[in-house]
């Protein structure tokens, strides 16, 4: 019974993972992933929104005609998003900034929309809510993966602090260069390629 219960939360962070294994959400994943930080806060937003949508329709799916599923679901969503959004602006106005209108669009995320109608409207609360935490970590982990990568060659610092040192740049009499490509989206699109590689390499039993 306990393994039941633990199972939405761990399957979503390996063998369901929503980027790696259903190739879902992104979109994002190429947008802020340019340094650490925004890809952490994006995560935690979305892991935040998920969990909490999925235990509100989960309270109240049985009192939701079938014909307005969809857009009660993308109601909750978009307030949630809009508690969300205010609160960054609030405490970390320089990050809400940087994602600029990525948080706005985790509305249409489809994380967001397949975890509301494909778990939530037929699980209980606890198990919705474990589901979207499952899900918007196994989604954050992806994000950070690429992040870390695209900062730290891309501009040689990881969350904003400098770890390369100076000395070793062309500039200082180094040989080291910053990889330009990292900053570029199309870097983002192969390193969550190279991720899913690895990922599907790894388990090789999932079909």
């Amino acid at each position: 019974m306990a393994e039941k219960k633990v199972n939405p939360f761990l399957e979503p962070l390996n063998r369901n993972n929503p980027i790696a294994m259903q190739v879902l959400g992104i979109c994002s994943a190429l947008a802020v992933t340019v340094e650490m930080k925004p890809a952490i806060i994006m995560g935690l937003s979305v892991t935040i929104i998920v969990a909490l949508s999925n235990v509100v329709i989960s309270l109240i799916r049985n009192t939701i005609p079938n014909s307005v599923r969809i857009i009660v679901q993308l109601v909750v969503v978009a307030a949630l998003v809009t508690v969300v959004s205010e609160f960054l602006k609030a405490f970390v106005y320089d990050v809400s900034v940087q994602l600029s209108v990525y948080i706005g669009l985790i509305i249409t995320n489809c994380i967001l929309m397949g975890r509301l109608e494909a778990y939530a409207m037929q699980n209980k609360p606890w198990d919705s809510f474990l589901d979207g935490l499952g899900n918007g970590c196994g989604y954050a982990i992806i994000l950070i993966i690429v992040s870390f990568f695209r900062e730290l060659l891309g501009s040689g610092s990881l969350l904003g602090c400098k770890v390369i040192p100076e000395t070793w740049f062309v500039d200082n009499g180094g040989c080291y260069m910053n990889n330009g490509l990292m900053m570029m989206p199309s870097m983002a699109l192969i390193l969550v390629a190279c991720v899913i590689w690895v990922h599907r390499s790894i388990n090789k039993d999932i079909e």
